[in-house]
């Protein structure tokens, strides 16, 4: 599994998820890098962040698109989508901006990054209203399934 994310806004409330994800067992998750290394990528250039992105896509076969206010904005996400559309890994989005951050503030909803990118007939759930800390797993089976389905 790979997780999306716009980094400089939503670090806070994506390793809320992350945290829940590992306390329950859940596989190994890529796609998840702490804030030294990832400067170090990124002051290597774009070439450089892509190549992490590819590597970090090796193997997985879902890619949850954790969607915050900026999400469908960021390059680095459209990136990640096209790339997980391509490598044919099932897609789920994630609404995330319930979820508190370090200053206990919530965010606005922000708009489906996969309409924005022409993908259509992608689920999104909202992580607070639709239960995700019990149901993730769930969403992410679902969507290799539709993967899968695809591929036929």
């Amino acid at each position: 599994m790979f997780f999306s994310f716009d980094y400089d806004r939503d670090i806070w409330r994506v390793n809320q998820i992350r945290h829940s994800w590992v306390t329950q067992g859940g596989m190994q998750d890529a796609g998840y890098i702490d804030a030294v290394d990832f400067e170090k990528i990124r002051r290597q250039g774009e070439d450089a962040i892509r190549r992490w992105i590819d590597r970090q896509l090796e193997g997985t076969s879902v890619t949850v698109v954790l969607i915050g206010a900026k999400t469908s904005e960021s390059k680095w996400v459209k990136y990640e989508i096209n790339q997980s559309w391509n490598r044919d890994n099932g897609l789920i989005g994630v609404y995330i901006h319930n979820l508190k951050d370090q200053n206990r503030r919530v965010d606005i909803k922000g708009a489906n990054p996969f309409i924005k990118l022409g993908y259509k007939g992608i689920r999104t759930y909202d992580w607070i209203s639709d239960d995700g800390y019990n149901n993730l797993s769930k969403w992410i089976e679902a969507a290799y399934q539709r993967a899968q389905n695809r591929r036929k």
